[in-house]
């Protein structure tokens, strides 16, 4: 092998004395017990070329070649901005978006801000209340769920106020917060799920209920559909079949444009046990009246008139001077915050962005929305970088760039991670929607991000501290991807760990 040593000392007539001869037997025997003497060596590597290389590499891997990728990766730390791609790029962000409404939501209210749900009553309280038994609701979305208080604190506040007898109705009141409705552009197939449910003043036990399917006796005969005694006032349209035995169940609920009643549709195998489905209550105002009138009766308090939603119930002058005599608090904003970031828990996106309406406007997510741009308007986050129109990240007309949840990342931070929002978010391999992610990896409780999941479009957005305990803020983006889901999945926490690994020292 000829290289830059034997052509130095070559003559020209290629001729080779003795002495030449074995000094170049020498070199070539150090260099077999070294590396090779005239080889450069290699320039080093820098690291930070290294990281971006390997990150667009995963932005490459099948299932994800055709999406549309989002990603700012920066140092909270020094500030650089160790990678980026399409950083200013309009993309769904999915359930990351609450990320926003719960940091502007604190801006404006406080982590120490608790919703409260008051009773109220048309009469003296005695022991029989003859008239009707309020329920105020100012947009609590954790009581009876996750986080949140149980129905019974206000049965037993009804009860030491000495009531053992209601006479008129138990009337739901959502006056204080806008009439629940779908925000803009939910689908509707989302609807009839728990996902779907409708965010309201008055909300109970995350606005869900379960709805159980008994197959019939033989393939083709109708199944039976039962749901609990408080969710006697949904009506369901039961378009379930009973299939051959082993086959799949597959059941799912419809809320159909236009249809009052909630749809029950799909197949159930004969000989197999009931199948189990979470769905939306639909109406929950009614729901909650009807479940706390539910909850009276069983603790001992006879009510003699039905649940009702107030939009349905005659009321008269007496309302007017309608006086609370109980009011319960929900947990405060940062215990809330838990759920909602580690469960994803949509109804509770919903509840937190009403908080950024002024003080004094009346909550429509109209006037959240107006309060919303305000805040991030003062934290210099540019007005055509997003696009949010609800607060769960559910509807898919939000597109939020990737450098705006990194900006909001970086606003929220806390380097001691102590703070509510650093406590609330997902730990990789560890709890919350991360909980299986990244397990066995230098990401595993380490990395703290928010999830986002609809058809097509996978999100990440948190924090991870490098191999030299370098703090990152990354938000990580794809949309309409080719693949399967878990595919995309896999290329963002291979991005997850890839960070976790980083190390500036070559």
């Amino acid at each position: 092998m000829q290289n830059a040593t034997s052509r130095s000392i070559a003559p020209a007539n290629h001729l080779l004395c003795a002495s030449c001869i074995l000094h170049f037997a020498l070199l070539v025997s150090a260099g077999c017990a070294r590396s090779p003497v005239a080889v450069a060596p290699s320039p080093p590597v820098d690291p930070v070329a290294q990281l971006r290389n390997d990150i667009t590499i995963a932005t490459h891997a099948p299932g994800v070649q055709r999406a549309a990728w989002g990603i700012v990766v920066q140092s909270l730390d020094t500030g650089e901005r160790l990678f980026e791609l399409n950083p200013t790029t309009l993309l769904v962000p999915a359930s990351t978006l609450k990320l926003v409404s719960l940091a502007a939501a604190v801006d404006a209210v406080g982590w120490q801000f608790s919703f409260t749900t008051n009773l109220r009553t048309t009469e003296p309280i005695a022991d029989v209340i003859e008239g009707d038994l309020i329920v105020q609701g100012t947009g609590d979305p954790s009581l009876g769920g996750r986080g949140g208080r149980d129905i019974s604190d206000l049965v037993d506040r009804v009860k030491a106020a000495g009531v053992r007898r209601i006479n008129g109705r138990v009337i739901g009141d959502d006056n204080l917060v806008e009439e629940p409705r779908p925000q803009l552009a939910w689908a509707w197939d989302d609807l009839g799920y728990a996902t779907g449910a409708l965010f309201g003043a008055l909300n109970y036990a995350e606005n869900r209920m379960e709805v159980t399917v008994q197959p019939g006796g033989a393939p083709g005969d109708l199944p039976m559909l039962r749901v609990e005694p408080r969710a006697a006032s949904r009506p369901i349209q039961n378009r379930t079949t009973t299939g051959s035995a082993g086959s799949s169940p597959l059941v799912w609920p419809e809320q159909r444009p236009g249809e009052p009643f909630l749809t029950i549709a799909g197949s159930v195998p004969a000989g197999a046990v009931p199948t189990r489905i979470q769905v939306s209550v639909g109406n929950p105002t009614l729901w909650f009246a009807a479940a706390l009138r539910h909850a009276l009766v069983n603790a001992g308090i006879a009510v003699a008139g039905e649940a009702f939603d107030i939009d349905d119930a005659a009321v008269g002058a007496a309302w007017e001077s309608a006086a609370t005599f109980s009011s319960v608090p929900s947990a405060s904003l940062a215990e809330l915050a838990r759920p909602l970031l580690k469960d994803s828990i949509n109804l509770y996106g919903e509840a937190v962005l009403r908080l950024s309406a002024r003080r004094g406007v009346f909550p429509t997510n109209d006037a959240a929305l107006a309060g919303l741009r305000e805040t991030l308007d003062r934290w210099g986050v540019r007005q055509d970088a997003w696009q949010i129109v609800d607060g769960s990240g559910l509807s898919r007309r939000n597109a939020v760039a990737p450098e705006v949840l990194v900006a909001v990342l970086r606003r929220m931070y806390d380097p001691s991670g102590g703070s509510p929002w650093m406590n609330a978010m997902p730990i990789a391999g560890r709890d919350g929607t991360l909980a299986d992610r990244m397990r066995g990896t230098a990401a595993e409780a380490n990395v703290r991000a928010k999830t986002g999941t609809m058809s097509n479009i996978r999100t990440l957005a948190g924090y991870v501290r490098t191999r030299d305990d370098e703090a990152l803020a990354f938000a990580i983006m794809v949309d309409n991807f080719e693949g399967a889901g878990s595919t995309a999945v896999q290329a963002i926490d291979s991005i997850a760990v890839r960070l976790a690994e980083f190390s500036r020292r070559r």
